[in-house]
């Protein structure tokens, strides 16, 4: 017997027929599309050339590696990460040492080493995680820490945001207007995917308009190979990209956190959270190793589990096959790259200020007590840190003869794990608030 979908929890799909699962996975899909592309659009807009043939691929395997991790249990999609935005700019921006003179093109395999070395330390943590628990570990990265360092992600962006947006003002805002309208007004699917509907309504304007070049669209193929980048390793980009991981860590177990509680079950007690946080590791790592983003579980296909009530992960492996489709069509990656950059700042005009928001939240929510003396100090160097050196290119030293570069987000990142652990009365427990271990979910808007 077939059943209701939106009525009852579903747990095994294939009681709706297989044309309704394909249906349930394009939902997915559709939920994960907007945010996943956009991550290389706006890398691209940095001076790295990420592809997005090649980051839908990652996507699409990277959620099939996970799922295999998870013992098929883990009903999540791993989309491009917004967290590591910050660190593939801070890459463009490198002009000491070895990177003085270089092209983006050069500079990107070095972006990707310091993916690839940040999912290793996801794995890293995964193994803590298993062998001396939960909350021991994350006692070194309370919200204290992780919080503004989330904020900082944000306001280090925002200068790329008003810049493109202020090629076209009209056009972006656009953009905006209809990712607040679908946010705040939309109901069902239309509030899952503000960011996929701002970028498709301001693009059919641009297209009402003439704003948009199809010189690349025509001349692109339907079919042909995605673009492989093979990762290069320098000490500098690893000290950019691995501290990052901290918040991608937190954006990770809110995710799962919230997972759990849409689906009715403690996928943190079981398959536990060691197994999802290699799958989400080893995805990111496979992914960076040959020309992808950092992957991360997505908020925005919870919302769909919760909107639909299927929870069955075969409909996040179907949207997997999908994207894994989608990203041998040279002609696809032309039309998503033929958004003007004015939509682009209008839409990230949104979202570098949603991931600052999910910082303030994530301090919120885990009712951090900020008449504490240490709890102000080390959020005061935090982003002191992080703003400042911002403005000066960090720090760069010479070790032998190679020249590193911490750059602001690196040093803000250290300066509050190290301060949290050293300054006495870190009374962060991991696991005793429930909305606290979501709020640092950046795909839940």
């Amino acid at each position: 017997m077939k059943k209701n979908l939106g009525h009852e929890a579903i747990y095994d799909a294939r009681e709706l027929g297989l044309p309704r699962m394909l249906v349930l996975g394009l939902q997915h899909l559709f939920a994960m599309f907007g945010a996943t592309v956009l991550v290389p659009i706006l890398v691209s807009g940095y001076g790295l050339p990420l592809s997005i043939q090649t980051t839908l691929l990652f996507a699409g395997l990277g959620t099939l590696l996970f799922h295999l991790c998870t013992r098929l249990q883990v009903p999540a999609f791993l989309g491009s990460s917004f967290a590591f935005l910050g660190g593939f700019e801070a890459v463009a921006k490198l002009d000491a040492g070895k990177f003085a003179g270089m092209s983006g093109a050069e500079k990107l395999p070095y972006a990707l080493g310091g993916v690839v070395v940040a999912g290793a330390l996801y794995l890293v943590l995964a193994l803590l995680f298993k062998l001396v628990g939960a909350k021991k570990v994350m006692r070194f990265f309370p919200p204290i820490v992780t919080g503004p360092i989330i904020i900082l992600i944000g306001l280090n962006l925002s200068g790329s945001a008003v810049t493109n947006a202020s090629t076209n003002w009209p056009l972006a805002l656009v953009a905006i207007a209809s990712i607040i309208v679908a946010n705040i007004w939309g109901k069902g699917m239309i509030k899952i995917i503000p960011i996929l509907l701002g970028v498709v309504g301001s693009y059919i304007v641009a297209l009402i308009t003439s704003q948009v070049d199809f010189t690349s669209v025509n001349e692109a193929s339907f079919l042909g190979w995605q673009e492989i980048v093979i990762a290069k390793f320098d000490i500098t980009t690893i000290l950019v990209m691995a501290p990052i991981a901290i918040a991608a860590m937190m954006e990770h177990i809110g995710d799962i956190s919230a997972i759990s509680s849409t689906t009715g079950k403690n996928f943190i007690a079981d398959p536990g959270l060691h197994r999802p946080l290699m799958g989400d590791g080893l995805a990111t790592a496979l992914a960076g190793m040959f020309g992808g983003p950092a992957n991360t579980t997505y908020g925005e296909n919870t919302g769909v589990l919760a909107l639909s009530r299927v929870y069955d992960p075969r409909v996040i492996r179907l949207a997997a096959l999908y994207a894994i489709i989608l990203s041998f069509s040279p002609k696809f990656d032309a039309l998503v790259s033929s958004i003007p950059s004015a939509i682009v700042g209008g839409v990230s005009f949104i979202l570098y200020g949603m991931i600052s928001a999910v910082g303030v939240r994530n301090v919120v929510e885990n009712r951090v007590d900020l008449t504490k003396s240490r709890n102000l100090i080390i959020a005061a160097v935090i982003f002191v840190c992080g703003l400042g050196f911002s403005s000066t290119g960090g720090i760069s030293f010479t070790v032998g003869s190679a020249t590193v570069t911490l750059t602001s987000l690196a040093i803000a990142a250290l300066a509050g794990v190290v301060l949290n652990a050293i300054l006495p009365g870190n009374d962060y427990v991991f696991g005793t608030n429930t909305q606290g271990d979501k709020s640092a979910d950046l795909g839940s808007y």
